[in-house]
Protein backbone atom coordinates (compact mmCIF):
# COMPACT_ATOMS: atom_id res chain seq x y z
CA UNK A 1 0.00 0.00 0.00
CA UNK A 2 1.20 3.52 -0.87
CA UNK A 3 0.48 6.54 1.34
CA UNK A 4 0.36 10.32 1.03
CA UNK A 5 0.80 12.71 3.97
CA UNK A 6 -1.37 15.79 3.49
CA UNK A 7 -0.68 18.91 5.59
CA UNK A 8 -3.72 21.20 5.81
CA UNK A 9 -2.65 24.41 7.56
CA UNK A 10 -5.81 26.45 8.06
CA UNK A 11 -6.85 29.71 9.68
CA UNK A 12 -7.85 28.18 13.01
CA UNK A 13 -6.01 24.85 13.09
CA UNK A 14 -3.48 22.54 11.47
CA UNK A 15 -4.34 19.03 10.37
CA UNK A 16 -2.14 16.26 9.05
CA UNK A 17 -3.92 13.39 7.32
CA UNK A 18 -2.61 10.11 5.92
CA UNK A 19 -4.41 8.93 2.76
CA UNK A 20 -3.99 5.56 1.06
CA UNK A 21 -4.15 5.00 -2.69
CA UNK A 22 -7.97 4.76 -2.52
CA UNK A 23 -8.01 8.19 -0.78
CA UNK A 24 -9.25 6.58 2.43
CA UNK A 25 -8.12 8.30 5.64
CA UNK A 26 -6.03 5.93 7.73
CA UNK A 27 -4.65 8.39 10.27
CA UNK A 28 -4.93 12.03 11.22
CA UNK A 29 -4.17 14.63 13.86
CA UNK A 30 -5.44 18.17 14.41
CA UNK A 31 -4.22 21.02 16.58
CA UNK A 32 -5.78 24.47 16.98
CA UNK A 33 -3.66 27.59 17.21
CA UNK A 34 -4.19 31.00 18.78
CA UNK A 35 -5.90 33.89 17.02
CA UNK A 36 -4.12 37.13 17.96
CA UNK A 37 -5.97 40.45 17.74
CA UNK A 38 -3.55 43.35 18.47
CA UNK A 39 -6.18 45.94 17.47
CA UNK A 40 -9.75 45.87 16.16
CA UNK A 41 -9.81 44.20 12.69
CA UNK A 42 -6.11 43.21 12.99
CA UNK A 43 -5.43 39.46 12.94
CA UNK A 44 -2.12 37.66 13.51
CA UNK A 45 -0.76 34.15 14.02
CA UNK A 46 2.45 33.03 15.69
CA UNK A 47 4.66 31.42 12.98
CA UNK A 48 6.46 29.27 15.55
CA UNK A 49 3.15 27.96 16.88
CA UNK A 50 2.17 27.06 13.32
CA UNK A 51 5.53 25.34 12.83
CA UNK A 52 5.10 23.32 16.01
CA UNK A 53 1.53 22.40 15.09
CA UNK A 54 2.65 21.12 11.68
CA UNK A 55 5.49 19.01 13.09
CA UNK A 56 3.35 17.67 15.95
CA UNK A 57 0.37 16.71 13.80
CA UNK A 58 2.61 15.08 11.17
CA UNK A 59 4.16 12.80 13.80
CA UNK A 60 0.82 12.04 15.46
CA UNK A 61 -0.86 11.25 12.12
CA UNK A 62 1.87 8.77 11.20
CA UNK A 63 1.62 7.19 14.64
CA UNK A 64 -2.18 6.99 14.47
CA UNK A 65 -1.98 5.39 11.02
CA UNK A 66 0.36 2.73 12.43
CA UNK A 67 2.80 3.13 9.56
CA UNK A 68 6.46 4.11 9.32
CA UNK A 69 7.84 7.27 7.73
CA UNK A 70 9.34 5.10 4.97
CA UNK A 71 5.80 4.12 3.90
CA UNK A 72 4.98 7.71 2.89
CA UNK A 73 5.65 8.26 -0.80
CA UNK A 74 4.90 11.98 -0.98
CA UNK A 75 3.83 15.04 1.03
CA UNK A 76 1.13 17.45 -0.11
CA UNK A 77 0.61 20.90 1.39
CA UNK A 78 -2.49 23.07 1.39
CA UNK A 79 -2.77 26.28 3.34
CA UNK A 80 -4.64 29.41 4.30
CA UNK A 81 -3.78 31.77 1.48
CA UNK A 82 -2.64 35.42 1.52
CA UNK A 83 -1.34 35.16 5.11
CA UNK A 84 2.25 36.46 5.16
CA UNK A 85 5.32 35.37 7.13
CA UNK A 86 8.68 37.15 7.12
CA UNK A 87 11.79 35.30 8.24
CA UNK A 88 15.59 35.51 8.26
CA UNK A 89 17.11 33.44 5.45
CA UNK A 90 20.18 32.58 7.50
CA UNK A 91 18.74 31.76 10.92
CA UNK A 92 15.33 30.61 9.69
CA UNK A 93 13.71 32.61 12.49
CA UNK A 94 10.42 34.44 11.96
CA UNK A 95 10.80 38.22 12.18
CA UNK A 96 7.19 39.12 13.06
CA UNK A 97 3.88 37.46 13.70
CA UNK A 98 2.19 36.29 10.52
CA UNK A 99 -0.32 38.83 9.19
CA UNK A 100 -3.48 36.85 8.46
CA UNK A 101 -5.63 37.13 5.34
CA UNK A 102 -8.52 38.50 7.46
CA UNK A 103 -6.42 41.41 8.76
CA UNK A 104 -7.52 44.87 7.62
CA UNK A 105 -4.55 46.92 8.85
CA UNK A 106 -3.43 47.75 5.31
CA UNK A 107 -6.73 49.34 4.27
CA UNK A 108 -5.14 52.84 4.37
CA UNK A 109 -2.35 51.61 2.03
CA UNK A 110 -5.02 50.34 -0.34
CA UNK A 111 -6.85 53.68 -0.28
CA UNK A 112 -3.62 55.51 -1.13
CA UNK A 113 -2.95 53.13 -4.03
CA UNK A 114 -6.46 53.66 -5.37
CA UNK A 115 -6.08 57.43 -5.09
CA UNK A 116 -2.78 57.16 -6.98
CA UNK A 117 -4.60 55.43 -9.85
CA UNK A 118 -3.14 51.93 -9.53
CA UNK A 119 -6.39 49.95 -9.34
CA UNK A 120 -6.77 49.19 -13.06
CA UNK A 121 -3.10 48.24 -13.46
CA UNK A 122 -3.16 45.71 -10.62
CA UNK A 123 -6.44 44.19 -11.73
CA UNK A 124 -5.29 43.84 -15.33
CA UNK A 125 -2.03 42.13 -14.39
CA UNK A 126 -3.08 40.05 -11.37
CA UNK A 127 -6.82 39.48 -11.81
CA UNK A 128 -7.30 40.76 -8.25
CA UNK A 129 -8.91 43.87 -6.83
CA UNK A 130 -6.97 46.25 -4.64
CA UNK A 131 -7.91 45.12 -1.15
CA UNK A 132 -6.20 44.55 2.20
CA UNK A 133 -7.09 40.86 1.85
CA UNK A 134 -4.08 40.10 -0.37
CA UNK A 135 -0.45 39.52 0.56
CA UNK A 136 1.39 42.35 -1.17
CA UNK A 137 0.30 45.21 1.07
CA UNK A 138 0.91 43.03 4.15
CA UNK A 139 4.54 42.68 3.02
CA UNK A 140 4.76 46.43 2.49
CA UNK A 141 3.34 47.07 5.96
CA UNK A 142 5.99 44.78 7.49
CA UNK A 143 8.79 46.57 5.63
CA UNK A 144 7.43 49.94 6.76
CA UNK A 145 6.69 49.05 10.39
CA UNK A 146 8.83 46.15 11.65
CA UNK A 147 12.41 46.94 12.73
CA UNK A 148 13.40 43.27 12.44
CA UNK A 149 12.08 43.11 8.89
CA UNK A 150 13.87 46.34 8.02
CA UNK A 151 17.11 44.90 9.42
CA UNK A 152 16.64 41.70 7.42
CA UNK A 153 16.08 43.75 4.28
CA UNK A 154 19.18 45.85 4.94
CA UNK A 155 21.31 42.72 5.48
CA UNK A 156 19.88 40.93 2.41
CA UNK A 157 18.52 38.18 4.67
CA UNK A 158 14.79 38.91 4.31
CA UNK A 159 12.51 36.14 3.09
CA UNK A 160 8.80 36.63 2.52
CA UNK A 161 6.30 33.90 1.90
CA UNK A 162 2.76 32.73 2.33
CA UNK A 163 2.14 29.86 4.74
CA UNK A 164 3.02 27.19 2.15
CA UNK A 165 6.46 28.80 1.75
CA UNK A 166 6.96 28.93 5.52
CA UNK A 167 6.15 25.20 5.80
CA UNK A 168 8.37 24.27 2.85
CA UNK A 169 11.15 26.35 4.43
CA UNK A 170 11.15 24.74 7.84
CA UNK A 171 10.66 21.22 6.46
CA UNK A 172 13.25 21.38 3.67
CA UNK A 173 15.22 24.63 3.84
CA UNK A 174 13.92 25.68 0.41
CA UNK A 175 12.36 29.08 -0.37
CA UNK A 176 9.57 28.15 -2.81
CA UNK A 177 5.88 28.66 -3.46
CA UNK A 178 3.40 27.45 -6.07
CA UNK A 179 1.42 29.25 -8.77
CA UNK A 180 -1.91 29.10 -6.90
CA UNK A 181 -0.55 30.82 -3.78
CA UNK A 182 1.61 33.24 -5.77
CA UNK A 183 -1.47 34.38 -7.69
CA UNK A 184 -2.98 35.68 -4.42
CA UNK A 185 -0.25 38.19 -3.59
CA UNK A 186 -0.95 41.19 -5.92
CA UNK A 187 2.58 40.59 -7.23
CA UNK A 188 2.05 37.71 -9.71
CA UNK A 189 1.42 38.32 -13.39
CA UNK A 190 -1.28 35.93 -14.63
CA UNK A 191 -0.05 36.00 -18.22
CA UNK A 192 3.66 35.46 -17.58
CA UNK A 193 3.29 33.22 -14.52
CA UNK A 194 6.09 35.17 -12.81
CA UNK A 195 6.60 37.89 -10.23
CA UNK A 196 5.87 41.24 -11.87
CA UNK A 197 8.72 43.74 -11.50
CA UNK A 198 6.51 46.81 -11.97
CA UNK A 199 4.06 45.76 -9.26
CA UNK A 200 6.86 44.82 -6.85
CA UNK A 201 8.47 48.24 -7.46
CA UNK A 202 5.20 50.06 -6.70
CA UNK A 203 4.92 48.27 -3.35
CA UNK A 204 8.71 48.50 -2.81
CA UNK A 205 9.04 44.74 -2.29
CA UNK A 206 12.36 43.32 -3.53
CA UNK A 207 11.82 40.32 -5.81
CA UNK A 208 14.87 38.66 -4.21
CA UNK A 209 12.88 38.43 -0.96
CA UNK A 210 10.12 36.42 -2.68
CA UNK A 211 10.09 32.63 -3.12
CA UNK A 212 10.79 30.76 -6.34
CA UNK A 213 7.52 29.89 -8.11
CA UNK A 214 7.05 26.18 -8.73
CA UNK A 215 4.39 24.22 -10.64
CA UNK A 216 1.68 22.76 -8.40
CA UNK A 217 2.47 19.16 -9.32
CA UNK A 218 5.72 18.01 -10.82
CA UNK A 219 8.23 15.20 -10.62
CA UNK A 220 10.78 17.76 -9.44
CA UNK A 221 9.87 18.21 -5.76
CA UNK A 222 9.55 21.47 -3.86
CA UNK A 223 12.02 19.95 -1.43
CA UNK A 224 12.86 16.80 0.50
CA UNK A 225 11.78 16.26 4.10
CA UNK A 226 14.39 14.18 5.89
CA UNK A 227 13.09 12.52 9.04
CA UNK A 228 14.04 9.35 10.90
CA UNK A 229 15.95 8.00 7.92
CA UNK A 230 13.14 8.67 5.43
CA UNK A 231 13.58 11.05 2.48
CA UNK A 232 10.08 12.21 1.52
CA UNK A 233 9.48 14.58 -1.43
CA UNK A 234 7.00 17.43 -1.24
CA UNK A 235 5.42 16.91 -4.67
CA UNK A 236 2.21 18.92 -4.53
CA UNK A 237 1.18 22.30 -3.11
CA UNK A 238 -2.13 24.14 -3.53
CA UNK A 239 -3.77 27.08 -1.79
CA UNK A 240 -6.68 25.84 0.27
CA UNK A 241 -9.49 26.85 -2.09
CA UNK A 242 -7.78 25.54 -5.19
CA UNK A 243 -7.11 22.31 -3.27
CA UNK A 244 -10.81 22.05 -2.45
CA UNK A 245 -11.75 22.49 -6.13
CA UNK A 246 -9.22 19.80 -7.03
CA UNK A 247 -10.52 17.49 -4.29
CA UNK A 248 -14.05 18.10 -5.58
CA UNK A 249 -12.85 16.72 -8.93
CA UNK A 250 -13.49 20.13 -10.48
CA UNK A 251 -11.04 19.52 -13.30
CA UNK A 252 -13.22 20.83 -16.15
CA UNK A 253 -14.36 24.27 -17.28
CA UNK A 254 -17.76 25.04 -15.73
CA UNK A 255 -17.22 23.01 -12.55
CA UNK A 256 -18.07 25.05 -9.42
CA UNK A 257 -17.59 24.44 -5.71
CA UNK A 258 -18.09 26.29 -2.45
CA UNK A 259 -15.99 25.62 0.62
CA UNK A 260 -17.70 26.52 3.89
CA UNK A 261 -15.01 27.28 6.43
CA UNK A 262 -13.96 30.33 8.43
CA UNK A 263 -15.05 32.18 5.31
CA UNK A 264 -16.81 30.95 2.19
CA UNK A 265 -14.92 30.57 -1.05
CA UNK A 266 -16.62 29.90 -4.36
CA UNK A 267 -14.47 28.83 -7.32
CA UNK A 268 -15.58 28.33 -10.91
CA UNK A 269 -13.15 26.50 -13.22
CA UNK A 270 -12.72 28.53 -16.44
CA UNK A 271 -10.20 26.20 -18.11
CA UNK A 272 -7.38 27.96 -19.92
CA UNK A 273 -9.33 31.23 -20.14
CA UNK A 274 -8.36 34.26 -18.07
CA UNK A 275 -11.82 35.76 -17.50
CA UNK A 276 -11.69 39.25 -16.03
CA UNK A 277 -14.57 40.44 -13.88
CA UNK A 278 -16.12 43.90 -13.92
CA UNK A 279 -18.14 43.28 -10.76
CA UNK A 280 -15.73 42.30 -8.02
CA UNK A 281 -14.94 38.65 -8.74
CA UNK A 282 -11.30 37.58 -8.73
CA UNK A 283 -9.38 35.86 -11.50
CA UNK A 284 -6.95 33.37 -10.05
CA UNK A 285 -4.76 30.43 -10.92
CA UNK A 286 -6.41 27.10 -10.20
CA UNK A 287 -3.29 25.01 -10.77
CA UNK A 288 -0.41 24.55 -13.15
CA UNK A 289 0.42 20.98 -14.23
CA UNK A 290 2.79 19.97 -17.02
CA UNK A 291 3.19 23.64 -17.97
CA UNK A 292 -0.58 23.98 -18.52
CA UNK A 293 -2.37 26.55 -16.35
CA UNK A 294 -6.00 26.16 -15.32
CA UNK A 295 -7.68 29.40 -14.25
CA UNK A 296 -10.74 30.13 -12.11
CA UNK A 297 -13.13 32.87 -11.11
CA UNK A 298 -13.40 33.26 -7.36
CA UNK A 299 -15.69 34.99 -4.94
CA UNK A 300 -14.59 35.33 -1.34
CA UNK A 301 -16.89 35.82 1.63
CA UNK A 302 -14.81 36.76 4.67
CA UNK A 303 -17.06 35.69 7.55
CA UNK A 304 -19.27 32.59 7.44
CA UNK A 305 -18.18 29.78 9.78
CA UNK A 306 -16.42 32.48 11.80
CA UNK A 307 -19.86 33.99 12.46
CA UNK A 308 -20.82 30.81 14.31
CA UNK A 309 -17.54 31.00 16.22
CA UNK A 310 -18.51 34.56 17.18
CA UNK A 311 -21.95 33.38 18.36
CA UNK A 312 -20.24 30.67 20.40
CA UNK A 313 -17.23 32.49 21.85
CA UNK A 314 -18.38 36.10 22.18
CA UNK A 315 -22.15 35.93 22.65
CA UNK A 316 -22.47 32.37 24.03
CA UNK A 317 -25.63 31.92 21.93
CA UNK A 318 -24.50 28.42 20.92
CA UNK A 319 -22.21 25.98 22.70
CA UNK A 320 -20.99 24.10 19.63
CA UNK A 321 -21.54 23.88 15.88
CA UNK A 322 -23.32 20.56 16.41
CA UNK A 323 -26.40 22.29 17.87
CA UNK A 324 -26.98 24.72 14.98
CA UNK A 325 -29.71 22.60 13.37
CA UNK A 326 -31.42 21.89 16.70
CA UNK A 327 -31.57 25.57 17.65
CA UNK A 328 -32.76 26.56 14.15
CA UNK A 329 -35.74 24.20 14.45
CA UNK A 330 -37.05 25.99 17.57
CA UNK A 331 -38.27 28.95 15.49
CA UNK A 332 -37.73 27.54 11.97
CA UNK A 333 -36.90 31.01 10.60
CA UNK A 334 -35.10 34.26 11.35
CA UNK A 335 -38.35 35.96 12.33
CA UNK A 336 -37.68 38.77 9.90
CA UNK A 337 -34.22 39.70 11.20
CA UNK A 338 -31.11 39.93 9.01
CA UNK A 339 -27.53 39.48 10.19
CA UNK A 340 -24.83 41.01 7.98
CA UNK A 341 -21.61 39.44 9.34
CA UNK A 342 -19.26 42.17 8.09
CA UNK A 343 -17.08 41.73 11.18
CA UNK A 344 -13.90 42.49 9.21
CA UNK A 345 -15.49 44.26 6.25
CA UNK A 346 -17.16 42.81 3.16
CA UNK A 347 -15.55 40.75 0.41
CA UNK A 348 -16.90 40.12 -3.09
CA UNK A 349 -18.83 41.67 -4.68
CA UNK A 350 -18.78 44.68 -2.34
CA UNK A 351 -15.09 44.97 -1.30
CA UNK A 352 -15.75 47.40 1.51
CA UNK A 353 -13.07 47.38 4.21
CA UNK A 354 -15.09 49.89 6.23
CA UNK A 355 -18.35 47.93 6.45
CA UNK A 356 -19.13 46.40 9.84
CA UNK A 357 -21.50 43.76 11.19
CA UNK A 358 -25.16 44.47 11.78
CA UNK A 359 -28.26 42.66 13.04
CA UNK A 360 -31.41 44.45 11.93
CA UNK A 361 -35.13 43.78 12.32
CA UNK A 362 -34.98 42.91 16.02
CA UNK A 363 -38.24 43.19 17.94
CA UNK A 364 -39.60 42.11 21.33
CA UNK A 365 -40.18 38.54 20.16
CA UNK A 366 -36.68 38.01 18.73
CA UNK A 367 -34.99 35.01 20.32
CA UNK A 368 -31.82 32.96 20.15
CA UNK A 369 -33.21 30.68 17.45
CA UNK A 370 -34.01 33.67 15.22
CA UNK A 371 -30.44 34.92 15.47
CA UNK A 372 -28.96 31.50 14.66
CA UNK A 373 -31.37 31.16 11.72
CA UNK A 374 -30.36 34.63 10.51
CA UNK A 375 -26.71 33.56 10.69
CA UNK A 376 -27.46 30.50 8.55
CA UNK A 377 -29.35 32.70 6.09
CA UNK A 378 -26.47 35.20 5.90
CA UNK A 379 -24.09 32.49 4.72
CA UNK A 380 -26.51 31.38 2.02
CA UNK A 381 -27.25 34.95 0.88
CA UNK A 382 -23.58 35.89 0.61
CA UNK A 383 -22.81 32.72 -1.34
CA UNK A 384 -25.72 33.36 -3.70
CA UNK A 385 -24.44 36.86 -4.48
CA UNK A 386 -21.27 35.25 -5.81
CA UNK A 387 -23.09 32.57 -7.81
CA UNK A 388 -25.25 35.21 -9.52
CA UNK A 389 -22.15 37.17 -10.49
CA UNK A 390 -20.39 34.09 -11.84
CA UNK A 391 -23.33 33.25 -14.07
CA UNK A 392 -23.35 36.82 -15.37
CA UNK A 393 -19.59 37.12 -15.90
CA UNK A 394 -18.95 33.68 -17.42
CA UNK A 395 -22.15 33.16 -19.43
CA UNK A 396 -22.26 29.64 -18.01
CA UNK A 397 -25.47 28.00 -16.81
CA UNK A 398 -25.00 26.76 -13.24
CA UNK A 399 -27.57 24.19 -12.14
CA UNK A 400 -25.63 22.39 -9.43
CA UNK A 401 -22.80 23.16 -7.04
CA UNK A 402 -20.48 20.87 -5.09
CA UNK A 403 -19.89 21.82 -1.44
CA UNK A 404 -17.41 20.93 1.28
CA UNK A 405 -16.11 22.07 4.65
CA UNK A 406 -17.05 21.37 8.24
CA UNK A 407 -20.31 23.34 8.48
CA UNK A 408 -21.82 21.53 5.48
CA UNK A 409 -22.77 19.00 8.15
CA UNK A 410 -25.65 21.39 8.88
CA UNK A 411 -28.70 20.09 7.03
CA UNK A 412 -30.42 23.43 7.64
CA UNK A 413 -27.64 25.39 5.95
CA UNK A 414 -27.46 23.09 2.92
CA UNK A 415 -31.23 23.23 2.36
CA UNK A 416 -31.28 27.03 2.79
CA UNK A 417 -28.45 27.33 0.28
CA UNK A 418 -30.42 25.30 -2.26
CA UNK A 419 -33.58 27.35 -1.62
CA UNK A 420 -31.88 30.75 -1.82
CA UNK A 421 -29.71 29.83 -4.82
CA UNK A 422 -32.44 27.83 -6.58
CA UNK A 423 -29.92 25.16 -7.64
CA UNK A 424 -29.04 21.63 -6.55
CA UNK A 425 -26.41 21.35 -3.84
CA UNK A 426 -24.23 18.24 -4.01
CA UNK A 427 -22.25 17.08 -1.00
CA UNK A 428 -19.56 14.46 -1.66
CA UNK A 429 -18.74 11.50 0.54
CA UNK A 430 -15.52 13.18 1.69
CA UNK A 431 -16.32 16.78 2.65
CA UNK A 432 -12.75 17.48 3.81
CA UNK A 433 -11.74 18.08 0.22
CA UNK A 434 -9.00 20.62 0.97
CA UNK A 435 -6.69 17.99 2.47
CA UNK A 436 -7.88 15.47 -0.11
CA UNK A 437 -7.02 17.83 -2.98
CA UNK A 438 -3.49 18.33 -1.62
CA UNK A 439 -3.07 14.55 -1.34
CA UNK A 440 -4.37 14.00 -4.88
CA UNK A 441 -2.03 16.54 -6.46
CA UNK A 442 0.92 15.22 -4.44
CA UNK A 443 0.19 11.71 -5.71
CA UNK A 444 -0.39 12.69 -9.35
CA UNK A 445 2.00 10.94 -11.74
CA UNK A 446 3.13 8.84 -8.79
CA UNK A 447 0.19 6.89 -7.33
CA UNK A 448 -2.39 8.08 -9.88
CA UNK A 449 -1.19 8.39 -13.46
CA UNK A 450 -3.51 11.20 -14.57
CA UNK A 451 -6.65 13.22 -13.73
CA UNK A 452 -8.94 10.60 -15.26
CA UNK A 453 -7.80 8.09 -12.66
CA UNK A 454 -8.92 10.52 -9.92
CA UNK A 455 -12.44 11.20 -11.23
CA UNK A 456 -14.25 8.41 -9.37
CA UNK A 457 -12.52 8.84 -6.01
CA UNK A 458 -14.96 11.27 -4.33
CA UNK A 459 -18.55 10.62 -5.49
CA UNK A 460 -21.66 12.56 -4.41
CA UNK A 461 -23.21 11.44 -1.12
CA UNK A 462 -26.30 13.72 -0.81
CA UNK A 463 -28.22 16.16 -3.04
CA UNK A 464 -30.37 19.08 -1.80
CA UNK A 465 -33.00 20.54 -4.15
CA UNK A 466 -34.97 23.83 -3.84
CA UNK A 467 -38.22 23.63 -1.84
CA UNK A 468 -39.27 27.32 -1.74
CA UNK A 469 -40.80 29.23 -4.67
CA UNK A 470 -38.44 31.59 -6.50
CA UNK A 471 -40.80 34.59 -6.10
CA UNK A 472 -40.67 34.27 -2.32
CA UNK A 473 -36.88 33.95 -2.41
CA UNK A 474 -36.55 37.07 -4.59
CA UNK A 475 -38.41 39.15 -1.99
CA UNK A 476 -36.18 37.85 0.81
CA UNK A 477 -33.07 38.62 -1.21
CA UNK A 478 -34.31 42.18 -1.71
CA UNK A 479 -34.45 42.71 2.05
CA UNK A 480 -31.00 41.15 2.41
CA UNK A 481 -29.61 43.66 -0.08
CA UNK A 482 -31.16 46.52 1.90
CA UNK A 483 -29.48 45.24 5.07
CA UNK A 484 -26.07 44.95 3.37
CA UNK A 485 -26.33 48.49 2.02
CA UNK A 486 -26.90 49.81 5.54
CA UNK A 487 -23.74 48.11 6.84
CA UNK A 488 -21.42 49.74 4.30
CA UNK A 489 -18.91 52.54 5.04
CA UNK A 490 -19.75 52.27 8.73
CA UNK A 491 -16.33 53.32 10.04
CA UNK A 492 -14.04 56.09 8.84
Amino acid sequence: MEYILSIDQGTSSTRSIIFDNKTSVIGMSQKEHEQIFPQPAWVEHDPDEIKNSVLTTMSEAVKNANISWDDIKSIGITNQRETVVAWDKNSGDALHNAIVWQCRRTAPIIETMKNDGYEKLFQEKTGLVLDAYFSGTKMKWLIDNSEKVQTGLKNNNLAFGTIDSWIIHFLTGQHKTDDSNASRTLLYNLKSGRWDEELCDILKIPIKSLPEIHENATNIPFGIYSHKGAEIPIRGVLGDQQAALFGQLGFDSGNIKTTYGTGNFILLNTGNQILKSDKGLLTTVGWKINNQTTFALEGSVFITGAAFQWLRDNLQIIKSFDEIDTICKISSSSGGIYFVPALVGLGAPHWDSYARGMIIGINLSTNRSNIVNATVDSIAYQTQEIIELMISESNLLITNMRVDGGITKSETLMQRQSDISQIKIEKPINIETTALGAAMIAGLNLIWKDLDELRNLNPTDKVYSPKIDKNIIDKLKGKWKDAVDRSKKWID
